[in-house]
């Protein structure tokens, strides 16, 4: 891909911590000139799109961060153990640390330095702690690895989603209790999106990115039945698992068929897949249709994740123009590579729809929130999701979905979703999106005094009261942080 300057300066200061293109090779960073589309945005920062919902005016101008803990090298996820004063924080690096209290553990909870691919998008990426993990200790970690068995000859990496089981205390996980649940092969080393999480079914969610590359073509590109676009793997659901949301029942009885992430059979050596299929699937039943893991598709790189009662907001990073989050459900066709958020991708027109012939004539679902890469206000490079405040700490927030954009430069963006929508309990129904085609208003909220913490924003997390948290680098190095009043 060909960068301007804009963003090969930006691509140089996320190079000096390591950070080069992690959440996705997204377009130019924001330009100096403000030379961008101005009627996306009020002069107060806001997203306006049209809607209904409150315009956020109500919301606090700045926040505040409470330092948890520093030292990391590029955090990247954060898991909360409950009914203890306890986060797991994975580093893409390769290793898990436990934060207790004001400090973080010398020993880590995981190493896996000596098994993890890190480099540009790839490393340790995501944890998910068992819903019932205070009692079976069970953890979920998704990592990048070595071309493993099954991996196509020329491709980058596999990715893997495995197990462990953690010590009775919490503190350790047993190295030798690792336990791969899925390999996908990685045919080049972007846009591995890396987000697990447990859904209010009970079910575990997995986002996979498109593939890498530019535009969702070239090698490990297959042909789709858009013709305008080369390629690709987001519009597909029989080849392969890639550019979609996964959805896997790590608690159910196992297939008897173990597959490889690539559509081909493989010999798991495990006596199949130890997972189950989720019989509301939209494929559950019938693999002719598509590869019965798919939730939902049409994503290009769904870097962050998060469920907020019963609804999933997934945040899905943009190519060249534009970032985008959206509501996410069951068999939902997001768009990509038709579309880059709302707008057409490589081509004048677009269809709204796929062909009759596919799929019966899916709609190509808007995301609720999306942002330009030039202008002011709501702008970046990279969208990195976030949370919605559930907290006490500040009412002012709550029911807002806090987020950031990788080039953050002291800024968090509050999104005001319209109050009619409703929680689809993991599930949901056939397509779907916010509900009303509306964007949701967005407005820039800064953080006061402490902006230096959070230079470049990785990740977010919400923990069992409530309130969120920012994973970050910025003066003294990686960080975790609490969203406090300014």
């Amino acid at each position: 891909m060909t960068f301007d300057s804009n963003r090969r300066r930006f691509l140089a200061l996320a190079g000096a911590t390591g950070a080069v293109g992690l959440a996705g090779c997204a377009g130019d960073a924001p330009s100096a000139d403000g030379n961008a589309t101005t009627e996306e945005t009020d002069s107060d920062g806001t997203t306006t799109g049209t809607t209904d919902a409150e315009s956020g005016d109500s919301l606090p101008e700045e926040v505040g961060l409470e330092t948890l803990a520093t030292g990391f090298e590029i955090p990247l996820d954060v898991a909360f153990a409950p009914g203890a004063d306890r986060r797991y924080v994975a580093d893409q690096r390769g290793r898990v640390f436990v934060n207790e209290g004001e400090g973080v553990r010398e020993e880590p909870f995981l190493d896996l330095r000596e098994t993890v691919t890190v480099g540009s998008e790839t490393g340790l990426l995501g944890i998910a702690l068992h819903p019932d993990f205070a009692q079976n200790r069970r953890v979920f970690v998704r990592y990048s690895a070595p071309p493993r068995e099954g991996t196509p000859d020329g491709y980058s990496h596999t990715f893997v989603l495995a197990e462990f089981e953690a010590t009775d205390d919490g503190r350790r996980a047993k190295r030798d209790s690792e336990e791969t649940i899925l390999e996908i092969p990685e045919p080049q080393g972007n846009h591995n999106a890396g987000s697990v999480v447990f859904g209010p079914d009970g079910l575990l969610y997995v986002g996979v990115g498109d593939g890498g590359s530019g535009g969702d073509q070239g090698t490990g590109h297959v042909e789709d039945w858009y013709d305008a676009v080369e390629g690709g793997n987001g519009q597909d659901v029989t080849e392969n698992l890639l550019g979609s949301v996964l959805r896997i029942d790590v608690d159910g009885e196992a297939s008897e068929t173990p597959r490889n992430g690539g559509g081909e059979t493989a010999d798991g050596g495990q006596g199949g897949k130890p997972y189950a299929i989720p019989e509301e699937n939209p494929f559950a039943g019938d693999d002719s249709a598509g590869l019965p893991e798919h939730f939902a598709w049409g994503f290009r790189n769904p870097w962050r994740m998060t469920f907020d009662r019963g609804d999933l907001l997934v945040a899905d990073v943009g190519q060249s123009g534009y970032e985008e989050v959206s509501l996410v459900k069951r068999g939902g066709n997001y768009g990509w590579n038709v579309k880059e958020a709302t707008h057409c991708y490589s081509a004048d027109d677009c269809p709204d729809s796929t062909p009759e012939d596919v799929r019966g004539g899916e709609p190509l679902v808007d995301p609720v929130i999306e942002y330009p890469h030039g202008g002011e206000g709501v702008t970046g490079v990279s969208v990195i999701g976030g949370a919605v405040y559930r907290g006490s700490a500040m009412p002012d927030l709550s029911g807002v979905y806090l987020f950031a954009d990788l080039a953050a430069r002291g800024r968090l963006f509050a999104a005001t979703p319209p109050e009619s929508r409703g929680g689809n309990d993991g599930a949901g129904g056939a397509g779907g999106g916010s509900g009303d085609g509306d964007l949701w208003p967005t407005r820039v909220v800064d953080v006061a005094d402490d902006a230096g913490k959070v230079s470049r924003v990785y990740s977010f997390g919400r923990d069992a009261d409530g309130e969120v948290y920012v994973l970050a680098s910025g003066d003294d190095g990686g960080g975790l942080h609490r969203v406090v009043p300014a």
